[in-house]
């Protein structure tokens, strides 16, 4: 309980300085009160209620002018998510076997789609899930398609990616990362166009936009070249996270630089994608690597929380208003009946 004018309590003391003065009375000189000693047990002993009541009524409506409230600090979180563009390589090659450290195997293809949905719904240790994200899914192989736009329904997405297969027909097969880029860069700019009613205005105020591109090869096909794409998405405000599936036997490295002959040629591109747009790019070589990386990006890109809080203020004056209307209305009943006095 807090009082929005405490001061006003200061006129207590003049409220009972007025009372006690007011009820002083001229008396009467007179040579003996024994004649009247039978009225002692009458109802002038509870004259001095009238007092009483006056005073709780002073007292009631001056804290009424206090303005009691009763108030409650609450707290609001706000989260303004990320928009993710997923890109998975489907080619033929990613059905090469990777040996686990348990030394059961698994196919790139398998490791790649269970590392995708646990960054999306993540596993309760390091990978915690993206709840406030906004999240796409782009698969490619000789051509670029949109597996899932971006949603906020994780659990629909990450059934999506476990149906995810190879690519293996000749026709079809091949890597074109640079019009998988290209499409999920104007997906990410396109956000600024979209009028959603249900998510009340949250797409619009996404400011963050990543791409995170898996792929195991070469860009040997599409339309648009890598570094086409990269100078899109440096345009369009995006940034790009590349990762290399390599063979286990290659060097592995968290941070290269062009040039060094650990890169091939296909890596010193995906290298050069990401510094050009500010992500970063890593090699991968198993399971355990791959794993690590999606950690370290999930760590990289974190939602921005806000808390805001706030004072809930509810009036309560009206309680000890109450009050003393009802201790003003019953001693003016009772000084003009059971307690009345005749002058």
């Amino acid at each position: 309980m807090m009082f929005a004018f405490p001061w006003a309590f200061v006129l207590l003391l003049l409220a009972v300085w007025l009372v006690f003065r007011g009820s002083k009375r001229q008396g009467v000189r007179i040579a003996s009160v024994e004649q009247w000693s039978f009225l002692g047990k009458g109802r002038s002993r509870f004259l001095w209620t009238l007092t009483a009541f006056e005073l709780l009524f002073l007292f009631s409506l001056i804290t009424a002018m206090a303005r009691p409230q009763a108030g409650s600090s609450q707290s609001v979180e706000e989260a303004e998510g990320i928009a993710i563009e997923l890109l998975v390589d489907v080619s033929s090659s990613m059905d090469r076997t990777v040996i686990l450290p348990d030394r059961s195997s698994k196919t790139r293809m398998d490791i790649a789609k269970e590392m995708l949905e646990l960054f999306i719904i993540g596993d309760g240790e390091k990978l915690g899930g993206r709840p406030d994200d906004l999240i796409g899914l782009i698969s490619f192989a000789r051509y670029a398609d949109t597996r899932s736009p971006l949603t906020f329904g994780h659990k629909a997405l990450a059934q999506i990616v476990r149906n995810l297969e190879i690519q293996d027909r000749p026709n079809e097969d091949g890597t074109a990362y640079g019009d998988a880029l290209t499409l999920a860069c104007a997906r990410l700019r396109k956000l600024d166009e979209v009028e959603d009613s249900t998510s009340s205005g949250r797409l619009s105020e996404i400011e963050s936009r990543v791409v995170v591109l898996l792929t195991d090869g070469e860009n040997n096909s599409g339309n648009h070249l890598p570094l086409e794409a990269a100078g899109l998405a440096k345009l369009w405000g995006s940034r790009i996270y590349t990762i290399s599936l390599s063979e286990a036997d290659a060097p592995m490295r968290n941070a290269v630089d062009v040039g060094e002959p650990e890169l091939s040629a296909s890596e010193q591109v995906l290298l050069r994608i990401s510094e050009e747009t500010g992500g970063v790019f890593r090699r991968a070589t198993g399971y355990e690597s791959l794993r690590s990386i999606y950690e370290e990006i999930d760590t990289l890109e974190t939602s921005k929380i806000e808390t805001r809080s706030f004072v809930v203020v509810s009036e309560r004056f009206w309680v000890p208003l109450l009050l003393a209307l009802a201790f003003l209305g019953l001693r003016l009943w009772l000084q003009s009946t059971w307690l009345r006095v005749t002058i």
